[in-house]
């Protein structure tokens, strides 16, 4: 039969690169249903346009569905269910909040609640070739030491709300690989894309360059904290092409993946390398992480540094991530994650075009 995919998390950049991605890789064949939020279906619209006439598509292979993961059947109306069940092949669930400081309630709403109504839905699509979800390596929370694709172990705690509900979420989708052939994708941190540097939003490793973009007036700029900690950073184009091509392959039905980086650099490793490469500096002295902390509790100070404070929990938590089954699974795929420190000059490039732009910065409470 034709394949239909179904998107969650549409118009996101993670879903759009990996709709082209997916038709891409099929050819072009088959048939693409997103699911969009009412309030976010003109960003949609324009989105959906805009890879039907990169790709050449026609217009009735790519349906927007008005629909909402937070409600029971996916508030999907019944003329487009009765149509959808019978099409879809492939689900890729993408929708989720992804936001280190997001409040716990929120969270839990759209992460877990949102992925439990998303599996109803999944486990009624009677042509479903494959289940595609995707979650976060870093559902380990507090866990260190090394830490494997094969588990998922509750941890004694979580760095915050986003790991915490994202592992409830992993959960429930882990339950379903009796019965469906379930993919879980794992993504490090995601950065820009490695050659272009596109992104859509300067969270994770840009809150560094906001930071050092913002103190740059002053003569001397220090370390934060030892920074011997890794920090798994994976670009875009890595996560989108092996997502794609692992959710076609028949050995990886009932399997976890760690989409991360095998070859990490430390926190002060990053830290220099872009310090560097946005203002041709090197850090002098050392700031301790917990006056840091203390400064960012500060709400006027967060925003004038353009950091979650958050963020500075991964620059001491000493975990790392074995890929090892996500290697020998793409081995012969010619897909690698890319080295960061090659990817620094295009990530840099970017966020200077586009750093004063308030459409990348995101909002911080």
């Amino acid at each position: 039969m034709k394949k239909g995919y179904f998107f969650t998390g549409f118009p996101g950049f993670i879903c759009n690169q990996l709709i082209r991605e997916v038709l891409k890789r099929n050819l072009l064949q088959g048939q693409v249903f997103v699911l969009v939020l009412k309030g976010m279906m003109d960003k949609a619209k324009k989105e959906r346009q805009e890879i039907i006439s990169e790709l050449g598509l026609r217009d009735e292979d790519f349906v927007i569905v008005e629909g909402d993961i937070t409600k029971p059947a996916l508030m999907i109306s019944e003329e487009n269910q009765e149509f959808l069940l019978s099409s879809i092949t492939h689900v890729y669930h993408l929708a989720a909040i992804y936001d280190l400081a997001v409040p716990r309630d929120i969270a839990f709403k759209i992460n877990v609640n949102g992925t439990g109504h998303v599996n109803n839905w999944v486990k009624a699509l009677p042509n479903l070739e494959r289940y595609i979800y995707f979650s976060t390596a870093y559902v380990v929370g507090k866990r260190e030491g090394t830490l494997y694709e094969t588990e998922l172990i509750r941890p004694e705690s979580f760095k915050n709300h986003y790991e915490e509900t994202k592992y409830e979420a992993e959960v429930l989708v882990e339950m379903l690989k009796k019965d469906i052939p379930v993919t879980i994708i794992r993504p490090g941190i995601v950065k820009g894309h490695s050659q272009t540097g596109e992104t859509i939003k300067f969270d994770g490793p840009y809150f560094i360059m906001n930071f050092l973009e913002r103190l740059k007036f002053l003569p001397l700029l220090p370390k934060l904290g030892k920074g011997v900690a890794y920090i798994n950073l994976v670009p875009i184009d890595y996560i989108i092409q092996a997502t794609a091509f692992l959710s076609f392959l028949d050995v990886g039905a009932g399997k976890t993946y760690h989409l991360t980086d095998p070859r990490p650099y430390r926190a002060s490793e990053i830290y220099q390398f872009m310090m560097k490469e946005l203002l041709n500096k090197h850090p002098k002295g050392t700031l301790p992480l917990t006056l840091c902390k203390w400064f960012l509790s500060i709400k006027p100070m967060r925003r004038l540094l353009g950091v979650e404070k958050e963020a500075l929990d991964y620059f001491t938590w000493m975990g790392h991530f074995d890929n090892s089954q996500a290697a020998n699974d793409l081995k012969d795929s010619g897909i690698t994650c890319p080295d960061f420190k090659d990817g620094i000059p295009a990530m840099t490039a970017f966020y200077l075009k586009q750093k004063d732009n308030p459409n990348f910065q995101i909002n911080i409470l």
